[in-house]
């Protein structure tokens, strides 16, 4: 069983509000969002496009629910535009972040992302090229420099459509970042959305994992998303993903390796689906239910 004194639960509100799809759940508001996570039994959440803006406003509203910030979603764009640019958007939401109490920022690359494009998300990826891999990875070390010095570690975000997706792709960036500076923010569905046991990952790079995101896959989605060649927006319309223990990843596994690695941190749910079809808060519900029964937590 995990550690409850270790490890915090979290839930994203992209099951309320899709940010990249903002008619997904228009009508859910910010008060609803967090009152229902605080109702599901969670306690932390990251921040979407609904959320004040202010730190005391925010705060107010989340410590009447028991709930903290914990990580937000930063997009770099290191391959594509000079670093100063990105350098100085990660340093106004880091400081954001720490003034919120959180403790990881979450950044993934923009740059070449087709992740809100409607193009195939399996077959029209950008493939970087050496000098792309050298920015990417310089950046990122910087960042997490910058990140280190405020208190807040740089967790990266692999995800579909974007630079960094593929196992490979995966384990270089690893070995081409420092891992005094960053470290990778484990996303047990965008790991098998590739094709890739999210096991092995953690086994691979457990004592660099700062930050978990818990979702699953509908294989029968994923397969007709490759055989007729939709984007990954699609993808989630379709319903791609979902809580976990609805799809058909094996989370026990994975959160025995957590325990044995002694983890620290946040495990956050994070599963976008159309709240029309899935109603936020009893999927909500359900993954606490079932995390709780696979972790003790």
């Amino acid at each position: 069983m995990l550690d409850k004194s270790k490890v915090k639960l979290g839930i994203a509100p992209i099951a309320w509000t899709n940010d990249d799809m903002p008619d997904l759940g228009k009508e859910n508001t910010f008060e609803q969002c967090v009152s229902e996570m605080a109702l599901a039994g969670f306690t932390g959440s990251e921040i979407g496009n609904k959320y004040p803006k202010d730190v005391d406003t925010l705060k107010k509203a989340l410590d009447l629910r028991g709930m903290q910030i914990c990580n937000c979603w930063f997009s770099s764009f290191l391959t594509t535009r000079p670093y100063e640019e990105t350098e100085a958007e990660f340093i106004r939401q880091a400081d954001f972040l720490k003034a919120m109490g959180a403790k990881v920022i979450g950044v993934a690359e923009q740059g070449h992302s087709i992740q809100g494009l409607e193009k195939a998300v399996f077959d029209e990826k950008h493939v970087m090229n050496d000098e792309e891999w050298e920015k990417l990875s310089a950046g990122l070390d910087k960042l997490g420099r910058i990140a280190k010095e405020k208190g807040l570690s740089l967790t990266y975000h692999h995800h579909m459509g974007t630079v960094v997706q593929t196992e490979e792709e995966v384990d270089r960036f690893m070995k081409s970042t420092e891992p005094e500076y960053v470290s990778l923010l484990f996303d047990t569905g965008h790991f098998a959305y590739s094709g890739v046991d999210p096991l092995t990952i953690v086994k691979k790079y457990i004592h660099r994992i700062k930050h978990v995101h818990l979702k699953d896959i509908r294989p029968e989605v994923v397969k007709k998303v490759r055989e007729e060649h939709l984007s990954f927006l699609q993808g989630v319309r379709l319903g791609t993903f979902t809580i976990p223990g609805d799809g058909c990843i094996d989370f026990e596994p994975i959160f025995k390796m957590l325990e044995e690695a002694d983890y620290k941190g946040y495990m956050l749910v994070e599963a976008e689906q159309d709240p029309a079809l899935a109603n936020p808060l009893e999927y909500a519900i359900r993954a606490r239910k079932y995390i709780a029964e696979k972790t003790g937590l």
